[in-house]
C-alpha cells in the first residue's frame, strides 16, 4: 500500500533536493543521498555500514551537520504529509480497508433499541484540552508551510504545483527551530492558531455528519442546542512548576484568546451577512428592520458592529463593553434561522448559519476555556500563611481532620476570610490567581486543576479560597490523582468529599476527577500504572452511582503510549463499563495537536473516532473483567512494579546512566517549551516531569517507560496461565489495547541506536547498565510475540510496520548526529551551533517516531 503514495513521497522529495542543490550546489544532494543510503544499510543490518556513517558524521563541522540534520528532518515531515494526505482520502480509506467510523457505527448499532442510541447521543461529549508540552519542537511558521503543502498536494498522478515548491523552498530558507525560549503566551498563541487553522471548519462538518447519523439511527435530527464538543486549554494556565505563568498572563491569555475568537467569527458574520440577502422572513424580523436593508442583514449588522467593537477594544488590552457571552451571538443567530424556518427556506437555514450557530456552541466567546492548574502544595502554604496572620496557627502543622474543620466552618462562614496586610510573593501570586478567575467572564474558564492531589482538604481549600476572593461562580474542582498510592486511595478520598452535603449541593451534584497517566507511569511503569487507573475509574463510577453525582473524568492521557495515548478507538473502548456516561474528557499535546487535529479532514476523522468508540461504548458497553483476570491482572501489575522499581529505584547508577544516554540534560536547557523539565530545580528523577522523562527516553530508542515491568510479568505468569491470558486478549478491550500499544513500542524501539548513544556518551563503568536494559526489552519483546502467537512485531499490521520502517533510514542518520552534538557538547557547552545541531536533531526523531513526549 505504500507504494501508492510513492509517488508523492519521490516527487516532495525530489522538490527538496532540488532546493537543496540551488542553496548548497548538488554536490550536497550527492552527499545527503549517500547518507541516506548507509542509513538504509543500517537498517538491513549491513556489517561495515554504520561505521562508515559515524565517520562521515564525525568529520563534519556542525554547519554540515545542520544541513544533513536540515535534510532529514524536513524531509521525514514532507513524508508525514504524504502519508496524512492518503489515510484520510477516499482512495487511502478504501485501499486500507478502513471504514469511514460513523459508518462502521451504524452497521453495528443495526437494531438496537433507539431510545438506547438517543440516550447515548444525549450523553456524547468530548472536550478536548490543549496543552503546552515542549514535544512540539517546530515552529508555527513551519506548521504553517506544512498545512498549506498537504492541502496542496495533488495526485500521485499529477506533478506538484508550483506552490508546493515554493513553500518547500520557503521552509529550507526559514530557521526550522525557534531561537529563542517560547513564553506560555506564545503557546497559548500557537493553541488558538491550530483551532483557527483546522478545528473551526472541522467541527461544524463533523457535527453534520453526526446529524446524519442520528436521523439514520432514530429518525430525528440532533437537537438545535446540541454540541458534542468543546475546547478547553492549559496553554497559559498551568502554573504547576511553571514560574512564568502569572495571574497577569492567564488574564493576557484569555484575553487573547477572546480577540482571536472575536476576528475569526466577524469573519463568518460577515460572509452569512452577504448571503443572507432574501426579504422573506417572518413578522419578528420584518418588523425590527427599520432601515429596509433586509430583515436578516439588519439582525446580523448590530452583531457585526459588536465584534467590531469588542476588537478593537480587545486589541487595547480591555475587557469592558466586548462581547462576554455566547448568548450575544447565539440569539440573533437562532432570530435568523427561526425565521428561514418558518418561511420554509430550509436548505439555507440548514447550511452556512447552522454551521456558525455549531461554532459558537463549541467554541465560546475565547476558542477555549481556560483551565487552571496548581499544586496542591501552593494552595496548603497561602493557607498557612492566612492562618498565622489570623492567629490561628500554622495550618501545615494541622491534622488532616483539623484542616477539613477548619475549611468547612470558613465556608460556612459569612465574614470575609482574609486579612489586610502583605503577603509573601509566592502567596500573593495564588491570591491574586483568584482574583483573576472572579474577573474574569465564566464562559471563558474551564476548570480549577489540584496537581497532586491527595486528600479532602486539597480540594475543600480551593473551594475556600475561591469564597475569599470573590469567585462568584461554582467554577468545577478537579483533584488531579496522579501516583500510584494516590490512584489507588482516589475512590477513599472522593468517598469522604461526597459525605460533605454542602460541597455536593455547590457542584451540583456533579463533579470532575483527573487522572494522571503520565506521573503514575513514571512511578510504577506502565502496566501497573494502567490497571491501577482502570481500577481508580472503576470505583469512582460505583462510587458516584451510589451517591447519585455525575462523575465526570478528565483523563491526563497526552499523546503518547508511555503517557496512556495511542490510537483514539482503542483508547475509548478500553475504558471501564460506566466510565464515559459523564463525557470524554482528555488532554492532547505536543506534536499530537498537530498529527490529529493538523489538517482538516485529519481532525474531522480524529472527531469521528472519538465519536463512534464513545457511542458504541455507551450503547454497548465494554464487558466488565472476569474475576479470574482481575486476580491475574493484580499479580501481574504487582510484578511489573516490582520489575520497573528495581531498574528505576534499586540501581544506584540508574539516574545517571539516564542522564547520559539520554539528551535529558540537554533538553531542559534548549528553547523548546516555556516550562522548566523540574518541578523543582534542585530534585532527583522523582521531580522530573513526565514529558521529558519519556521525551529523552524515545531519542535513544531505548523508550523505557513504555514497557519495562510489563513483558516480564507477562512471562512470569504465561506458562501457567497461557489460556486465560489468550482469552483476556480476544474478550477484553482493556487488556488487549494494553498489548497493542506495547507491540507498538517494541517496533520504535531499537537495541543497536540505544547501544551507539551508550558506547559514545555513557561512562564504561554505567554501560552494564543499558546493556541489562536491552536483554530486557530483547526478552520482553519475545513474551510479547508468544502470547500474541506471532513470529515478528506488527506482523498483522503490515502498514503501520512498513511505514515505519520506511522511516527507519532517515531516523538512523539523525541518531547519529544527535550523539555526536551531544558529545560535542558535553566537551564544549554552551555552543550555539552546537545546540542548534542538537535541536534540529530532536525535531527528526520527533517527527519520525511521532508520539514522543
Amino acid at each position: 500500500m505504500l507504494e501508492t503514495i510513492s509517488g508523492n513521497i519521490r516527487k516532495l522529495g525530489a522538490s527538496l533536493g532540488q532546493t537543496i542543490a540551488n542553496d548548497q550546489g548538488e554536490y550536497w544532494v550527492n552527499n545527503i543521498e549517500q547518507v541516506r543510503k548507509l542509513g538504509r544499510s543500517v537498517t538491513q543490518n549491513e556489517r561495515d555500514a554504520i561505521g562508515k556513517l559515524q565517520r562521515i558524521i564525525k568529520g563534519c563541522s556542525e554547519q554540515e551537520l545542520l544541513i544533513y540534520a536540515r535534510a532529514f528532518s524536513q524531509f521525514l515531515n514532507l513524508l508525514n504529509i504524504a502519508e496524512q494526505q492518503y489515510t484520510t482520502s477516499e482512495k487511502g480509506l478504501i485501499e486500507l480497508d478502513l471504514p469511514h467510523p460513523l459508518a462502521s457505527l451504524s452497521s453495528k448499532l443495526e437494531g438496537k433499541n433507539v431510545d438506547d442510541i438517543k440516550k447515548a447521543f444525549d450523553k456524547l461529549h468530548i472536550e478536548l484540552v490543549l496543552t503546552a508540552h515542549p514535544t512540539e519542537v517546530n515552529r508555527r511558521t513551519f506548521i504553517h508551510k506544512y498545512h498549506e503543502i498537504a492541502e496542496e498536494l495533488p495526485d500521485e498522478e499529477q506533478e506538484l504545483s508550483p506552490r508546493v515548491e515554493e513553500l518547500i523552498e520557503q521552509a529550507w530558507h526559514t530557521n526550522q527551530i525557534r531561537s529563542k525560549r517560547p513564553s506560555p503566551l506564545d503557546e497559548s498563541r500557537w493553541g488558538l492558531n491550530a483551532i483557527a487553522d483546522s478545528l473551526w471548519d472541522s467541527v461544524p462538518q463533523f457535527v453534520r455528519e453526526l446529524d446524519e447519523l442520528a436521523k439514520e439511527l432514530t429518525g430525528e435530527p440532533l437537537p438545535k442546542t446540541f454540541m458534542p464538543i468543546t475546547m478547553a486549554s492549559w496553554q497559559g494556565g498551568d502554573r504547576d512548576g511553571n514560574p512564568f505563568v502569572t495571574a497577569q498572563l492567564s488574564d493576557r491569555a484569555i484575553t487573547q484568546a477572546r480577540l482571536r475568537a472575536a476576528e475569526l467569527y466577524l469573519v463568518d458574520f460577515e460572509k452569512l451577512y452577504l448571503e443572507l440577502s432574501m426579504h422573506k422572513a417572518d413578522s419578528f424580523l420584518i418588523e425590527a428592520d427599520i432601515t429596509q436593508i433586509g430583515p436578516y442583514r439588519y439582525c446580523l449588522r448590530k452583531v457585526i458592529r459588536k465584534l467590531q467593537d469588542s476588537i478593537a477594544l480587545l486589541k487595547e488590552g480591555k475587557t469592558e463593553g466586548a462581547i462576554c457571552s455566547a448568548d450575544e451571538l447565539l440569539t440573533p443567530l437562532y432570530q435568523c434561522r427561526e425565521s428561514l424556518l418558518t418561511v420554509g427556506l430550509h436548505s439555507v437555514a440548514n447550511s452556512h448559519i447552522l454551521d456558525l450557530i455549531r461554532k459558537v456552541q463549541c467554541f465560546g466567546i475565547s476558542l477555549v476555556k481556560l483551565d487552571i492548574r496548581q499544586h496542591s502544595e501552593r494552595h496548603d502554604a497561602t493557607l498557612a500563611e492566612i492562618t498565622q496572620a489570623l492567629g490561628l496557627g500554622d495550618y501545615l502543622q494541622w491534622s488532616e481532620q483539623e484542616r477539613v474543620d477548619f475549611l468547612l466552618k470558613e465556608l460556612s462562614n459569612p465574614r470575609p476570610l482574609l486579612p489586610k496586610g502583605e503577603w509573601t510573593p509566592d502567596t500573593q501570586e495564588v491570591l491574586d490567581t483568584f482574583y483573576m478567575i472572579a474577573s474574569q467572564p465564566q464562559e471563558a474558564m474551564g476548570i480549577y486543576i489540584i496537581s497532586m492531589a491527595s486528600q479532602v482538604s486539597d480540594v475543600l481549600v480551593v473551594n475556600l479560597l475561591m469564597k475569599a476572593t470573590g469567585v462568584s461562580w461554582d467554577m468545577p474542582i478537579a483533584p488531579l490523582f496522579e501516583t500510584l498510592d494516590d490512584l489507588n486511595n482516589a475512590t477513599q478520598v472522593m468517598g469522604e468529599l461526597l459525605k460533605v452535603a454542602s460541597y455536593v449541593e455547590r457542584c451540583k451534584h456533579q463533579h470532575y476527577v483527573m487522572i494522571g497517566y503520565s506521573d503514575s507511569a513514571k512511578d510504577a511503569g506502565v502496566l501497573a500504572a494502567t490497571w491501577a487507573q482502570y481500577q481508580a475509574q472503576e470505583s469512582l463510577v460505583a462510587l458516584f452511582e451510589k451517591n447519585d453525582v455525575e462523575l465526570k473524568l478528565f483523563h491526563g492521557r497526552g499523546g503518547t503510549i508511555g503517557r496512556g495515548g495511542g490510537p483514539a478507538h482503542a483508547a475509548v473502548a478500553s475504558q471501564p463499563p460506566g466510565s464515559l456516561d459523564g463525557g470524554l474528557r482528555v488532554t492532547e499535546q505536543g506534536e499530537t495537536i498537530r498529527h490529529k487535529y493538523g489538517l482538516p479532514r485529519l481532525a474531522v476523522r480524529s472527531l469521528h473516532l472519538y465519536a463512534s468508540a464513545i457511542l458504541e461504548s455507551l450503547i454497548t458497553p465494554p464487558p466488565a473483567p472476569k474475576q479470574e483476570w482481575r486476580d491475574l491482572m493484580d499479580q501481574m501489575a504487582e510484578q511489573s512494579c516490582d520489575v520497573y522499581r528495581d531498574y528505576i529505584r534499586g540501581q544506584d547508577a540508574f539516574v545517571r546512566y539516564f542522564r547520559q544516554a539520554t539528551p535529558e540534560q540537554e533538553l531542559s536547557s534548549l528553547p523548546l517549551g516555556s516550562r522548566p523539565s523540574k518541578r523543582k530545580s534542585d530534585g532527583g528523577i522523582e521531580s522530573l516531569r513526565a514529558i521529558p522523562w519519556i521525551f529523552a527516553w524515545s531519542q535513544n530508542r531505548l523508550v523505557v517507560p513504555s514497557w519495562l515491568g510489563l513483558g516480564q510479568a507477562i512471562a512470569d505468569f504465561y506458562q501457567e496461565n497461557a489460556g486465560l491470558m489468550r482469552e483476556m486478549l480476544t474478550n477484553w478491550p482493556y487488556f488487549k489495547a494494553r498489548i497493542s500499544l506495547t507491540e507498538m513500542v517494541y517496533l520504535k524501539s531499537d537495541s543497536d541506536i540505544s547501544a551507539l548513544y551508550d558506547s559514545e556518551l555513557v561512562e564504561p563503568e554505567l554501560q552494564d547498565l543499558g546493556a541489562k536494559l536491552r536483554t530486557q526489552l530483547k526478552q520482553d519483546e519475545q513474551s510479547i510475540l508468544t502470547l500474541l502467537d506471532q513470529t515478528e512485531i506488527m506482523q498483522n499490521d503490515q502498514w503501520n510496520l512498513n511505514s515505519f520502517n520506511l522511516r527507519q533510514q532517515y531516523l538512523v542518520p539523525l541518531h547519529i548526529m544527535q550523539v555526536e552534538a551531544l558529545k560535542r557538547l558535553r566537551e564544549k557547552p554552551e555552543h550555539p551551533e552546537c545546540e542548534q545541531v542538537l535541536m534540529v536533531t530532536m525535531a527528526g526523531v520527533a517527527t519520525g517516531m511521532r508520539n514522543t513526549g
